[in-house]
């Protein structure tokens, strides 16, 4: 590009750091004096038809301009404005005046492909320097959503911390920021403040360019890439007609003496050669806690409202009060908790603020002072007193607010309208929220909508749950649960939104993303146990055709299957849905033929499935209890004379794992189905003398999982097992004790008790004295020998 006659020379530069109070006062200031007829801005060159929604009387700051790949994998990347951005002000006072606004940095197309390539590069050097962190400075970051550039607009190079820490150190300031506060945001004179950015800026970059030049080619091949860019578009606006002097260009500090070169804009052959994907851009609410460097934001600030707070008395031009600000609020927060703090007390932080900045040859207290003012005069010394209300009063949880429709993405106003409708756009907040929900029709209303309210924010909820979008998270359920009701906790965060842009890739709507994502997993799921979760899933989302659509892949792979366990649990989980199926209002008969169908293959797999070591025992014991509480409940549906046939078999069985066999035995006793005679020859037969124990104490261990009670009322079942006990040699003792220890572990302390009376009694000793000695806990020495027999390894014998 020719830039003899179109040139960027005397062009009106201000340096800026990019949410800084000051910086935005004095841009303001700046602009008044020299009414430019273009206001060029450090941003993505592609956004700057979202200006005029930035500027929209409804825009309510923090809010950030996202920029992401229309294609997978989603790259973001994210540009935030506070009210107090020197960049946001500059809009505004464009926009008031009529001056001609754009951003002239790299468009997002561009950026998110050098971020990658950022990002590739600083991962190799961590990955070649695994005992050494790469150098960053306050403004690097590590993902897409907090890299310090290109992506937020940072002001500083990626440099060493260190060599802010020196700065810092040189100027007595505990830190870097503390510096910065010092010495910019308290300067109020505005030629002097410029003059010292850009004498600062310059600074930086002689003492970076060298290194970067020589041990960081990437970053500094980055930031000349984008300055040339950004020289271009200063040199375009020339060529437009406008006045060089006419023109003031808001960029970040460490930019502003390289955009005075017009000499350095990019060339046609090289923007040709800039790496791009197809990006789209979007407006969102942010938040002060995102915002704030806390989280991790590289080029945000430690604490958004205090800074809210500083910009505010700025424009009232009574600066001096803002102790007075911070310290009143940090003490009213602390009586809205219960910690009463007098005037006197915060007129005497004030006093010592004031003082700690004297010290430093400041005109004013930095945050810092006013910290350590509160904590020793409000906090009376202790930090934890007054923690919490300095992080409300510092950080703030301000979230921004867009006018309705602007600059959105079709999903994020699906999501508008849904919280509209669901009546839940009070709980788009940064501060969690609980919410129970009632899935029962409300018959004290008129409406259907309204009548379901609460059935169709669950279904809402659910789906959003599937689409990996954490603006709320189910609690878990408890047994005393009813199945009608849900808890949610709800919370809005910069993330939440980020989340709802990337699945619009997926569907318009949170309704079709979700049926989108459901399709996809159904196209991959290869056992029961993920056809299963995906037909819950559907449910649970109210959605029908994904559901007929996973109930037809369940069925499929069901015909294949000889795996009793995965059987059994897919069974339960079509038992669930089909027994309260009326609360989500749909119907679930379609799946009572598949559940027949699961039960029967469960049935005439059992005795195979039976025969297996100890690990796969705990499993097919979970299984068998879980079909049988199938049979119970559907003993109309599938066919229970079947299952308690197979019961019958598996309990006379000797080759089966004893403890299933114990288990069979317990079932068939619990319903009914084993006579009390039957039970007595089946406990002689299984715990006579010679039996091993991994046999005899393993039968018994599988008998006692279910109906204790009624174990506990038949005195000759523990008379047997105290016979046969005192028969094994020592070895099998030892070896018994195992599964005698695995099976009492089960039993409540209640059933415990009931026990050692039982043995007291056939022991000849005081029933209460025998519970007392047996209930009592293991000393440690006992405790550590129980746990080797559990890990010994008894093939040795």
């Amino acid at each position: 590009m020719k830039t003899e006659a179109a040139s960027g020379a005397g062009v009106q530069i201000f340096g800026v750091r990019h949410l800084s109070p000051a910086g935005a006062y004095h841009v303001g200031q700046f602009l008044d004096r020299i009414r430019p007829t273009a206001v060029l801005i450090e941003g993505p060159s592609d956004a700057s038809a979202e200006i005029a929604h930035l500027t929209n009387a409804s825009t309510r700051p923090p809010v950030a301009l996202l920029a992401f790949t229309e294609e997978l994998p989603v790259r973001t990347v994210l540009w935030p404005f506070a009210v107090y951005s020197p960049e946001y002000q500059a809009m505004l006072w464009a926009q008031k005046h009529g001056a001609y606004c754009a951003f002239i940095d790299l468009p997002s197309s561009s950026a998110v492909c050098l971020q990658d390539i950022r990002g590739a590069a600083r991962d190799k050097k961590l990955l070649n320097s695994p005992d050494e962190q790469a150098p960053q400075s306050p403004v690097a970051g590590q993902t897409a959503e907090d890299t310090g550039a290109p992506g937020e607009m940072a002001d500083d190079p990626d440099l060493s911390t260190s060599l802010y820490d020196k700065i810092a150190g040189i100027a007595g300031e505990p830190d870097y920021d503390t510096y910065w506060e010092r010495n910019f945001e308290h300067n109020l004179r505005p030629e002097a403040y410029r003059q010292a950015i850009l004498a600062y800026s310059g600074q930086m970059r002689e003492l970076t360019e060298e290194k970067e030049r020589r041990d960081d080619r990437l970053e500094y091949a980055y930031n000349a890439v984008r300055e040339a860019y950004m020289c271009r578009k200063i040199a375009e606006a020339v060529a437009a007609g406008h006045k060089p002097e006419q023109i003031v260009v808001v960029c970040g500090a460490y930019h502003a003496s390289a955009l005075q070169n017009p000499a350095l804009a990019m060339s046609d052959e090289a923007l040709s050669q800039l790496p791009a994907r197809k990006t789209k851009l979007t407006l969102m609410p942010y938040s002060y806690l995102r915002l704030s460097s806390l989280t991790g934001y590289g080029a945000g600030n430690r604490a958004p409202y205090y800074f809210e707070m500083m910009w505010e008395q700025m424009r009232r031009g009574d600066v001096a009060e803002l102790s007075h600000r911070y310290l009143a609020s940090v003490a009213a927060d602390l009586r809205r908790t219960g910690t009463h703090r007098s005037t006197a007390e915060v007129i005497e932080a004030v006093r010592l603020a004031e003082a700690l900045s004297a010290l430093h040859g400041g005109s004013a207290p930095t945050l810092m002072d006013l910290r350590d003012a509160a904590k020793t005069l409000l906090g009376r010394g202790e930090l934890s007193v007054v923690a919490e209300a300095l992080a409300r009063t510092e950080v703030g949880t301000a979230i921004g607010a867009l006018a309705e429709g602007v600059s959105q993405t079709p999903i994020q106003d699906d999501v508008a309208r849904q919280l509209k409708r669901l009546k839940l756009e009070k709980y788009k907040t940064a501060v969690a929220q609980d919410l129970a929900l009632d899935l029962r029709e409300n018959r004290r209303v008129s409406s259907e909508e309204a009548a379901f309210l609460d059935l169709n924010r669950s279904f809402w909820f659910h789906r959003l749950k599937l689409l990996g979008i954490h603006f709320v998270k189910e609690q878990r359920r408890t047994a005393e649960q009813a199945v009608w009701s849900e808890h949610w906790v709800i919370q809005w965060s910069p993330e939440v939104e980020i989340e709802v842009v990337e699945s619009n890739l997926l569907g318009e709507t949170v309704e079709t993303a979700a049926g989108f994502v459901l399709q996809q997993r159904l196209e991959e799921c290869s056992t029961l146990k993920e056809a299963s979760e995906l037909i819950s899933a559907a449910y649970e989302c109210g959605m029908i055709h994904q559901m007929e659509a996973a109930r037809s892949a369940l069925q499929k792979l069901a015909v294949q299957s000889q795996n009793v366990a995965e059987i059994a649990a897919a069974a339960r989980r079509l038992s669930q849905l089909i027994r309260f199926g009326g609360i989500r209002r749909i119907e679930t008969t379609p799946l009572i033929p598949l559940l027949e169908q699961l039960f029967l293959r469960a049935c005439l797999f059992l005795q195979e499935a039976c025969q297996c070591n100890d690990e796969a025992a705990q499993a097919m014991a979970e299984a068998m209890n879980e079909l049988n509480h199938i049979a119970a409940e559907h003993s109309d549906e599938v066919d229970e004379a079947l299952w308690i046939r197979e019961l019958s078999v598996l309990s006379d069985r000797d080759d089966a794992h004893p403890r299933l066999s114990g288990l069979a035995c317990a079932i068939l006793l619990e319903r009914g189905e084993l006579s009390a005679e039957a039970c007595s020859a089946e406990v002689s037969r299984r715990l006579s003398p010679g039996i091993p124990a991994d046999l005899g104490a393993g039968w018994f261990e599988g008998l006692a999982m279910r109906n204790r009670y009624a174990l506990l009322s038949r005195m000759s079942l523990w008379d047997q097992l105290n016979a046969y006990i005192c028969s094994l040699e020592d070895d099998e003792f030892v070896r018994s004790l195992v599964f005698l220890r695995r099976a009492f572990s089960v039993f409540s302390q209640r059933e415990k008790t009931m026990v050692a009376e039982l043995l007291g009694e056939l022991w000849g000793v005081e029933p209460e004295r025998a519970a007392e000695m047996i209930t009592e806990d293991l000393k440690e020495e006992e405790a550590r020998m129980l746990d080797e027999l559990n890990d010994f390894d008894f093939e040795d014998f």
